[in-house]
């Protein structure tokens, strides 16, 4: 073999962003991630405008039927989370509680986490619409500004103090 000459093992390459945003991948909630969920925090006065996801789980559970909780992970690590569920009754589907983590926002995982929840949504697992409904706080204008770029549109229905917007696919 060759020899060392000393030092520390050559570390890996670091990731470039670029790298990270093309491996965006959702995977569902379950035993092996769930812990990794609730430690994923809102940056300050964020919680006006989303669930913790450890409350969209105990929602997830109860719309069990109906419903698929996923973590967002960029290369590997958990950085966000969503939940995507269907209304049987509109036949309709909804996103849920889009979240990134307070220490990754700014990146670019949020709009990769929707494009990949609207990729899951175009499969249509729980039933045949092609209707994607949200809410959206008006004062929230960073989620906003990403749901116009990705084409939803304001339906003019309110669900408390939140805009409801909708998407054809």
């Amino acid at each position: 073999g060759t020899a060392r000459t000393g030092g520390p093992p050559p570390a890996d390459p670091p990731q470039r962003m670029e790298d990270l945003l093309n491996n965006i991948a959702l995977r569902q909630i379950d035993e092996s991630n769930f812990l990794d969920c609730f430690a994923l925090e809102l940056a300050a006065g964020q919680e006006k405008f989303v669930s913790s996801p450890i409350r969209s789980l105990a929602q997830a559970y109860v719309y069990r039927n109906q419903c698929t909780p996923f973590g967002v992970f960029a290369g590997g690590r958990m950085v966000g989370y969503v939940m995507v569920i269907y209304d049987f009754d509109e036949q309709t589907y909804n996103i849920w509680h889009l979240m990134i983590d307070r220490r990754f926002q700014g990146r670019g995982y949020g709009k990769r986490a929707l494009d990949e929840a609207l990729r899951y949504i175009r499969a249509r697992p729980f039933g045949a619409s092609g209707t994607v409904l949200l809410t959206c706080s008006p004062e929230n204008e960073i989620a906003l500004r990403l749901y116009r770029r990705a084409g939803f549109t304001e339906t003019g229905r309110s669900d408390g103090d939140e805009i409801e917007w909708s998407l054809q696919l």
